[in-house]
């Protein structure tokens, strides 16, 4: 199995190639992450039974990086009562009004569970220093913060899986324009994603902190080139396996002696 990229210190996103796909043709990922999307059904149905770990998948990238469809895909062949994804958006009043973990720790999935973050914590260094909404000797100390906070899920049953979807700029400008020009994905258009693009630059140089950072080797993240869809897709789901695989997973035994019951 082609492994996916796991990001090491000093790392400069200007030496990935967004377009990467390993060696694959289109034909062959799709095929293959057709049975491993078939592989993390299966492992899920022993996760959801065990109810002692969970595993928690954590997506970021920069606006039309393939954020929802990269979840669409993951979980294509999973039991949806299974499954806990959480889309974060700007924080509310009730979230503004707590310390900045709240809202996603109130959001880790149950275990048992594949949670999906559809981006995370990870906001609060990269949108509030781009955009200073808070001062920098604030969102600075959230690094080791958010490394205590990840070494405290992997400790107490979690497994975390961070992808970073690496988009180049210009397939950006490409996937902004189809959301134009295409009624059915119109509604997903947003002026805002424009002012993101312009300071583009400073979002690297963010996302660069972030992986460099927070990395630490219970929630390493993981660089997914994310020009081509379909490689995105399979890097993803190819660790998803592996995580799951290395839980261990049996099913759990009945919960009362069977031999002697009879259904009449």
């Amino acid at each position: 199995m082609k492994q996916p990229l796991v990001i090491k210190p000093k790392i400069r996103l200007a030496d990935f190639r967004s377009d990467f796909s390993n060696g694959w043709t289109k034909e062959e990922a799709t095929s293959e992450t057709l049975k491993l999307r078939a592989r993390i059904g299966e492992l899920q149905a022993k996760l959801y039974a065990n109810t002692r770990q969970a595993l928690l998948v954590v997506l970021q990238g920069m606006d039309c990086a393939g954020k929802d469809g990269a979840t669409k895909s993951l979980l294509d062949a999973v039991n949806p009562s299974g499954t806990e994804v959480v889309c974060f958006k700007s924080p509310s009043s009730e979230e503004l009004a707590h310390d900045y973990l709240w809202r996603i720790h109130r959001a880790v999935p149950n275990y048992g569970r594949i949670g999906v973050f559809n981006r995370s914590h990870y906001e609060d260094v990269l949108i509030v220093r781009v955009l200073e909404l808070q001062p920098k000797s604030v969102w600075k100390r959230r690094y080791e913060q958010i490394n205590d906070f990840e070494q405290h899920l992997g400790a107490n049953g979690y497994t975390v899986l961070k992808f970073f979807l690496h988009i180049s700029r210009e397939e950006q400008a490409e996937r902004l324009v189809e959301r134009l020009q295409d009624k059915t994905k119109n509604w997903k258009f947003e002026s805002a994603d424009l002012k993101m693009r312009e300071r583009w630059d400073e979002f690297m140089e963010a996302y660069e902190d972030v992986l460099n950072r927070c990395s630490p080797p219970e929630a390493p993240w993981h660089l997914v080139p994310a020009d081509k869809k379909w490689y995105r897709d399979l890097v993803i789901a190819q660790r998803v396996v592996e995580a799951l695989e290395d839980m261990k997973l049996k099913w759990p035994p009945a919960r009362e002696d069977l031999s002697r019951v009879r259904v009449k």
